[in-house]
């Protein structure tokens, strides 16, 4: 996979080097003279640096922004990172934009115009809203503009109400997809005659507004 990131912060710099150390190319546009010279020393790998503004189409056409699956915009500015975003988008057509939102009233204002939008505040605020309404059901991440999720929940020792039971048996709520089970120390897929035991950890895909409704068919609470 080939990302373009507008940004050379710690946010962009850390997203950075977790793509290259996992096998993606990566090209980085930074205007600070300074910090593009320390990326360039400090990052692993063969990343390209580009010195100049992530919103001028000059310096995303050097990046080679025409060939990228995914355009991320990490600036601190939402200003700058809705314009490199969007530009890329019309300019460029990138299929996949993804913007840093620093202010999260401005979220909407990126999912208007397609973009995918992260806001760390967000992201914390629904975590602790989620530790405290949904009690043991974690939510692992949440995709596009946050109208599925993907969860785990761990199945209860004591009076599981699904153990024993087959997958293909279990009244799910609509939109709602186990798609593996965490049973002691591995991994197992799922299948329609998967059996439940108890102290699985279930980790599943469905939809946000049915979170509460799958954590009650599979514990009973």
């Amino acid at each position: 996979m080939y990302v373009v990131i507008n940004g050379g912060g710690k946010v962009a710099s850390y997203l950075a080097r977790q793509l290259l150390e996992h096998g993606h190319a990566v090209a980085l546009i930074e205007k600070r003279e300074e910090v593009a010279r320390k990326l360039a020393t400090e990052l692993p790998g063969d990343p390209l640096i580009i010195l100049g503004d992530g919103c001028d189409s000059v310096y995303q056409e050097d990046a080679g922004v025409t060939r990228a699956d995914v355009f991320v915009a990490a600036t601190g500015d939402d200003d700058d990172n809705l314009v490199a975003c969007q530009l890329a988008k019309i300019a460029f057509g990138v299929s996949r934009a993804v913007a840093r939102v620093n202010n999260p009233k401005n979220e909407h204002i990126f999912h208007a115009l397609g973009i995918e939008a992260i806001s760390s505040t967000t992201i914390i605020s629904r975590l602790i809203e989620e530790e405290a309404t949904i009690g043991d059901m974690r939510t692992l991440m949440a995709l596009r503009k946050g109208d599925m999720a993907i969860v785990e929940i761990e199945l209860p020792v004591d009076r599981c109400v699904v153990c024993g039971k087959k997958v293909a048996d279990l009244n799910l709520p609509v939109d709602c997809v186990i798609v593996a089970l965490l049973r002691g120390d591995g991994v197992m897929a799922v299948h329609g005659d998967t059996e439940m035991q108890p102290g699985d950890v279930v980790i599943a895909f469905t939809s946000v507004s049915h979170e509460r409704a799958l954590k009650k068919a599979l514990t009973g609470a």
